[in-house]
C-alpha cells in the first residue's frame, strides 16, 4: 500500500475493485465501512458480483470478468474530456501524458460499455466522482491481478491515482490487499526469483558483490531464477527435478491441477516444509515440520509495510522447527555455515543489507511497528509512499490498450467462473477446515449462481451441480445468490475434495507469471444422483 490503513478514514472517496474486502479483508473493511457511514465518504465498488461491501457503496458498476482496463481507460477518458484531471500535479510529477491521452481516446463511455457491460452513465457518475474527491483512495486485490493482464491492471490504476493527482496525499494512493499473511514481508526478503531483499536486482554487480561481502562467499549467480508457475511445466517436462516447498499448497491452489499434479509426480525428489501434512506434503519424500506464528519469534510486514514482532507465545510440537533454524541447518549440511543463533540476529542482518529495513530494529519495533523504507535508526518510517516525488523522478504513465480474457465462452460452456475465499475459510484450508466451528459455518464447496441462471439450467438451491472447463470437472453444491449476476458463477478455492482450480486456466500474465485464476468458461448441469 501506499498509504496506510488507517488512512482509509481521511479519504472523501474510496474505489474498491477486485476485493470482497468484507470477507478476504474484515478488518480493513471496517475502515472502509467506518468512513462510508460516519465521516461522509463515498464508495465505489467496481467488481463482476454483489459483493457485501457493494451494499455501503453510492455506485456498484458491475464490470463483464476481465475488462478492468476497459473500465479504468473509460474513467479516464471522462476525467481528461471534462478537465477534471490535476494538470500541476500531471505537469509537475508525471510524464508520458500525451501517449496516455491518446490511448484513451478511444475508449468513450458507449465503447467502454459495449466491452465491459457498464452503462455509460454509471461510469461517468462514477469517473466524476473520484475525480471530483479533495483525496481518493484506490484499494485492489486478486481480482485485478490474477488475469492475463493483471500488470496491466495494476499499471492502469496507477494512472488512474496519478492523473488525479492521490498519490502522496492522505486518504489517497494505490493501496493493494495482499492475500496472504505476510506476503508483502516475503517479497521484502527477496522471495522472488529476481531480487535479493529489498527488491535489490539479483542482475546488479555493485549489489551481488555487496551480498557476497555480508555473506562471506564469492561468485553468486547474477542469472533471474524460475517464477513458481515457470518451475511447474520445467517439471513436467522433466527438465525440473527437485522441488523444495515452504508453506505452500499447490495441490490445491495452482491454475489446472490435473497437469499440476502430473508435473509433481515427474519430479525425482520433493521437500514439503509446512505446519501440517497438506495435500502437496503428502507427495513429497521429505516433509519437514515447521512452527506456526505463535510458536515462534520474527517479524511480519503487513500490507501497509508496516514491519511488525511477532513473539512466541507457546512451543511448537513435536520435532516442529523455526524455519529459519530448518534452512540454517540444511546450509550448514550443504557445506555452508549459516550461522545464525536466532530471529534478532538475522534482522540485525536484514538491517546491514537492506537499505529500506537499515533502521528497524528489535528496539524500535517492540511496542509498535514501522512502515518501510526506513533507511537509518533515527528515520521515523514512512507511512505514505511518494509525498515529495516517485523513486524513478517523475511518475510514469503507461498507455495500456485493452486485451480480452485468455478464454471466452461459447455454446459447450456458456458461462464464465470466478474463484476467490469466503469469510470462513482461508486459502486452501491447511488452517481453518480443521476448525470444527468454521466447518459448521461452511462444511462443503457451493457454487454461487444466480436465480435466473439458476432457472435456465433447471438447477435447485442445494442441489448436487457437475461443473466442467475445458481441463476438469467437479462436483459442488449450487447456492443460488442475490450476490450472483446472471453469466457468472462464483466457486471458492479451500476444498482439495471439490478443488475450484480443476478448472481454472493456467494462461500466464506475461510479466508477472501469474495464472487467470478470475476468469474461465464452464458449463453446469444436475449431478446424477
Amino acid at each position: 500500500m501506499t498509504n496506510t490503513i488507517g488512512d482509509l478514514e481521511e479519504a472523501d472517496v474510496i474505489l474498491v475493485t477486485g476485493s470482497n474486502t468484507t470477507e478476504n479483508h474484515p478488518v480493513i473493511s471496517t475502515y472502509i465501512k467506518r468512513a462510508v457511514k460516519f465521516k461522509g465518504a463515498r464508495l465505489i465498488v467496481v467488481d463482476p458480483r454483489r459483493v457485501k461491501i457493494a451494499t455501503f457503496a453510492q455506485h456498484w458498476l458491475r464490470q463483464n470478468l476481465g475488462t478492468d482496463v476497459a473500465w479504468i481507460n473509460g474513467m479516464m477518458h471522462i476525467i481528461i474530456k471534462e478537465n477534471l484531471h490535476d494538470k500541476a500535479f500531471v505537469e509537475n510529477r508525471t510524464q508520458g501524458f500525451e501517449d496516455l491521452k491518446a490511448m484513451v481516446e478511444k475508449f468513450t463511455p458507449e465503447y467502454v460499455e459495449s466491452i465491459t457491460g457498464i452503462p455509460a452513465a454509471s461510469l461517468i457518475d462514477a469517473a466524476r466522482l473520484y475525480a471530483g474527491a479533495g483525496n481518493a483512495a484506490i484499494v485492489y486485490c486478486m481480482g485485478i491481478t490474477q488475469h492475463v493482464s493483471g500488470t496491466d491492471n495494476v499499471k492502469s490504476l496507477a494512472n488512474l491515482a496519478m492523473l488525479t493527482g492521490n498519490l502522496g496525499n492522505r486518504g489517497g494512493g494505490v493501496n493493494p490487499l495482499r492475500g496472504q499473511n505476510n506476503v508483502q514481508g516475503a517479497c521484502d526478503m527477496g522471495g522472488l526469483p529476481n531480487v535479493f531483499s529489498g527488491y535489490q536486482p539479483v542482475t546488479s554487480d555493485e549489489i551481488a558483490q555487496k551480498m557476497e561481502q555480508a555473506w562471506g562467499v564469492t561468485g553468486l549467480s547474477r542469472k533471474v531464477g524460475l517464477k513458481v508457475t515457470e518451475m511447474i511445466p520445467k517439471a513436467h517436462s522433466g527438465e525440473l527435478k527437485a522441488l523444495y516447498i515452504i508453506g505452500e499448497n499447490p495441490l490445491v491452489s495452482d491454475a489446472d491441477l490435473d497437469h499440476v499434479a502430473k508435473s509433481v509426480g515427474n519430479l525425482d525428489f520433493l521437500v514439503v516444509q509446512d505446519i501440517f501434512m497438506t495435500e502437496t506434503a503428502a507427495l513429497a519424500d521429505v516433509v519437514l515440520p515447521s512452527a506456526c506464528f505463535a510458536e515462534k519469534e520474527g517479524t511480519f510486514s503487513n500490507t501497509e509495510r508496516r514491519v511488525q514482532r511477532v513473539r512466541k507465545a507457546v512451543e511448537p510440537p513435536g520435532e516442529a522447527r523455526d524455519d529459519w533454524w530448518i534452512t540454517a541447518q540444511i546450509a550448514r549440511r550443504m557445506g555452508y555455515d549459516m550461522a545464525c543463533e536466532s530471529a534478532e540476529e538475522i534482522m540485525a542482518e536484514i538491517a546491514r543489507v537492506t537499505p529500506s529495513y537499515g533502521g528497524i530494529t528489535y528496539d524500535r519495533i517492540d511496542y509498535e511497528g514501522l512502515h518501510w523504507p526506513c533507511p537509518t535508526t533515527d528515520h521515523p518510517g514512512t507511512p505514505i509512499l511518494h509525498k515529495e516525488q516517485f523513486p524513478i523522478g517523475r511518475g510514469k504513465f503507461h498507455a495500456i490498450d485493452f486485451i480480452p480474457p485468455a478464454e471466452a465462452t461459447d455454446d459447450e460452456y456458456p458461462l464464465y467462473l470466478t474463484t476467490g475465499r469466503v469469510l470462513y475459510h482461508y486459502h486452501t484450508g491447511t488452517m481453518t477446515r480443521k476448525s470444527e466451528g468454521l466447518n459448521e459455518r461452511v462444511p462443503e464447496n457451493f457454487v454461487e449462481i444466480s436465480a435466473k441462471d439458476a432457472r435456465d439450467l433447471g438447477i435447485t438451491d442445494g442441489g448436487a451441480i457437475e461443473i466442467s472447463s475445458r481441463r476438469g470437472r467437479i462436483t459442488a453444491t449450487a447456492k443460488v445468490s442475490t450476490t450472483a449476476v446472471s453469466g457468472t458463477v462464483f466457486i471458492p478455492f479451500h476444498f482439495a475434495e471439490s478443488a475450484a482450480n480443476q478448472l481454472t486456466n493456467a494462461a500466464l500474465d506475461p510479466v508477472s507469471g501469474i495464472p487467470e485464476y478470475k476468469v474461465c468458461a464452464v458449463k453446469l448441469s444436475a449431478a446424477a444422483q
